[in-house]
């Protein structure tokens, strides 16, 4: 999941809602976890509260093969196995 949320009031419920639901934040506004279908459909319902005017929130599914085939490029070494990330 991947949001854009311009006011921090509403960005900062959105991620504490995020972890709420087990997902590790990746990137600042990027978070990665595991959510079957159902928990997924309703965060998709859940999340519309947090946003207004111009704002987005992304949810992107991702299968096994697509997870293994993510390429993360930076200075430090990041292996998602390692973060105990887990996609299914």
């Amino acid at each position: 999941m991947i949001y854009d949320i311009s006011e921090t009031k509403s960005r900062t419920k959105l991620s504490k809602y995020l972890q709420s639901f087990g997902l590790k934040r990746i990137q600042y506004s990027g978070f990665l976890g595991e959510l079957d279908g159902n928990d997924r459909q309703i965060l998709s319902k859940e999340v519309k509260k947090y946003v207004s005017g111009e704002d987005s929130i992304y949810v992107i599914p991702l299968c096994e093969r697509c997870v293994r085939l993510v390429k993360i490029v930076s200075e430090n070494e990041v292996n998602l196995e390692d973060e105990n990330v887990k996609i299914v």
